[in-house]
């Protein structure tokens, strides 16, 4: 008997499966229809769009089809317009809520995104929402392993293994300027994509090509892009840059690991990459082959580049180490905590000077060395904590030599050579730094008073430090996180040196990386003497308009020789050799120093008086009202001159 109610109870429950299922099936169309519709009512309330299609219906179990779709901003362009969709779906994976995409057919795309003056049909994209969210939410929006598996979740879900994909236009117009990648067919077989990119911008054309393969089962993807000398668009435009390569290649899959972390582990590659930007340097920057293997490691806080990564950059390798992470006790004001070394154990010097792009490094080129290197690096800035930041670099030689200086004579401040001052890239003032010129101070005819009064101001270590100075970059990398901007450099006497002498004309990033080198290139061979490297530096420093070296500079203030100067006028013109053209802000309307400088003057008194250049009786009667202009200088400051006038040596 009670066999029996059980088997009318089965097949009662099969029979409304059944009835269920039918139903489904039958009216499959209106219910996706009616969840869709249902969709597109919140989006278009939502962000102000118009979302419209001619039909949309299944066809089978597992096929959705749509035809007509668009989507229109409210009072902007078209932003997207799609003839005809097939998507075939996975039914089983789909009912764990699992989205995995079989195959796709679609034909003629068009996406647009345009921009008039202020106005584009995409700003809707960046609106936020005014919903406001839980501590649990915000928890969630900071979990970065969440983040890396539901975009990895789509991207392979996404991904069909098979489809064909026809008359696909993709364009971004601003006002007159535009960009279009057009598609005319991309293909996927069995996880194997391969299509031709036709790329206009403006009245450039390129063709391109990419290939490569997925595999949503093991987690890997690999792509790649190349062409003759392919050109990348919107950077001339948008950055004032050129970037061009021959090929581009990634390929990556994604691992799990214990601990709630997520790993990527992959490699990218770029080949033939040249790089222009003024502000980067003057010439096209070369790189024939860049490399990077890759071992990216995201936990919920941090995201990690693990030191067992490899960077190939032309000869050269290293293992770089990275770390980002959100720090703090409440979540919504998590400061960013950055850690950044590299430490390459003994290398051929060979391996550095020979991989250097050319274009970067203009004095260094075809540089000849021999010998072995080794280098440490390591910054580490906590925004919630700045004065905890810890900044390392040193660069170690063992046996090393310069076989042949290449371009540039690295050696050439030892003589007497042409110096040209250049001002906004032109130049203004070239003369020997030498015995041949007749303003040439040589530096035993210069007042110890000044050249212990610059050394003290700019830097007191000069002659004791082999060109730099670690803890006064990261005073000045402190300083400037903490005002946001470049406010201080942190340069030691060196770095100013071979700034003017070897890098006057480009006022770029890259001259910061080859000043670098020049300075621990001549510092560690000893190329030019310490004592002939102050002289140079205090006979073409700049002390005010047109003013060069310190002969022009005491004749043009005090009317007086550089082995004249008093207390107070050495201290005076050791103040504005890092402002020389606004010497006129350190005094009054009147010719009078400003009081404020009463305070760096006691200063400096006191360090000569500590070098034993002065006693601390004369240290103790320095005093502002002593300094009187003499020179060209106090003509600056007469009612009667309407303009300023201009120093002739």
């Amino acid at each position: 008997m009670i066999k029996r109610k059980v088997k009318r109870i089965i097949v009662a429950c099969l029979m409304l499966l059944f009835l269920l299922s039918a139903g489904i099936f039958i009216f499959r169309g209106s219910l996706l229809r009616h969840i869709a519709d249902q969709r597109i009512t919140l989006l278009e309330q939502r962000y102000g769009l118009d979302i419209s299609y001619s039909e949309l219906h299944m066809k089978g179990l597992n096929t959705i089809a749509i035809d007509g779709l668009s989507v229109v901003p409210q009072e902007r362009d078209t932003l997207f317009a799609l003839q005809s969709l097939n998507v075939r779906i996975g039914l089983w994976k789909l009912m764990w809520g699992d989205i995995k995409i079989k195959e796709v057919r679609l034909d003629s795309l068009s996406l647009n995104f345009i921009k008039k003056d202020s106005i584009a049909n995409y700003d809707f994209l960046f609106r936020t929402s005014a919903e406001p969210t839980s501590p649990s939410e915000q928890s969630s929006s900071t979990d970065y392993t969440r983040r890396i598996n539901t975009t990895l979740n789509l991207l392979f879900g996404l991904l069909p293994g098979n489809g064909e994909l026809t008359h696909l236009t993709i364009t971004e117009r601003k006002d007159h300027n535009f960009v279009s990648f057009r598609i005319p067919r991309f293909v996927i077989e069995d996880y194997h994509f391969l299509s031709e990119i036709t790329v206009q911008e403006d009245s450039l054309n390129q063709q391109w090509n990419t290939e490569g393969e997925f595999n949503p089962s093991e987690r890997r993807l690999y792509a790649t892009l190349h062409a003759p000398q392919l050109t990348v668009p919107y950077i001339n435009r948008r950055f004032g840059a050129e970037v061009q390569f021959d090929s581009l290649t990634c390929n990556f899959s994604q691992e799990k690991v214990s601990g709630g972390i997520t790993r990527l582990v992959g490699q990218s590659e770029v080949r033939g990459l040249q790089v222009y930007h003024k502000r980067l340097s003057p010439e096209t920057i070369n790189l024939d082959r860049g490399q990077l293997d890759f071992y990216v490691n995201v936990s919920p806080q941090a995201v990690e580049l693990d030191s067992a990564s490899l960077v190939r950059f032309n000869a050269l390798t290293f293992h770089p180490y990275f770390r980002a992470e959100r720090v703090g006790e409440k979540t919504n004001q998590k400061e960013w905590h950055f850690t950044v070394s590299v430490r390459k154990p003994w290398f051929t010097s060979e391996e550095l000077f020979g991989s250097l792009p050319k274009g970067l490094f203009e004095n260094l080129e075809d540089l000849s060395t021999t010998g072995q290197l080794a280098y440490h690096f390591l910054l580490d800035v906590d925004f919630s904590q700045l004065d905890s930041l810890k900044f390392e670099s040193e660069l170690k030689e063992k046996d090393f030599r310069i076989l042949h200086y290449g371009k540039t004579d690295l050696g050439k401040m030892s003589g007497e050579f042409i110096y040209t001052a250049y001002e906004n890239g032109q130049p203004v003032y070239t003369f020997p730094v030498g015995p041949s010129w007749e303003h040439f101070t040589p530096l035993d005819s210069i007042s110890p008073l000044l050249q212990m009064s610059v050394m003290q101001s700019e830097d007191g270590a000069f002659f004791y430090h082999r060109g730099f100075l670690p803890d006064a970059m990261r005073e000045a990398l402190i300083h400037d996180l903490e005002v946001r901007k470049f406010a201080r450099g942190g340069s030691t006497i060196s770095m100013q040196l071979v700034k003017n002498v070897f890098l006057n004309r480009n006022k770029n990033i890259a001259r910061k990386l080859e000043e670098a080198l020049i300075v621990w290139l001549i510092e560690t061979e000893h190329l030019t003497p310490k004592a002939r490297m102050y002289e140079v530096y205090l006979n073409i420093a700049e002390w005010g308009p047109m003013v060069y070296g310190i002969h022009e500079a005491a004749d043009f203030y005090f009317a007086k020789r550089p082995s004249q100067l008093s207390i107070e006028e050495s201290i005076f013109l050791a103040s504005i050799v890092p402002k020389p053209k606004h010497f006129k802000n350190s005094f009054t309307t009147g010719g009078k120093l400003q009081e404020n400088q009463e305070g760096y003057f006691r200063l400096i008194a006191e360090r000569l008086a500590k070098k034993e250049v002065i006693t601390d009786a004369q240290a103790a009667q320095v005093n502002i009202s002593n300094l009187e202009l003499k020179g060209v200088a106090k003509e600056f400051f007469r009612d009667s001159i309407p303009d300023a006038p201009t120093y002739t040596p």
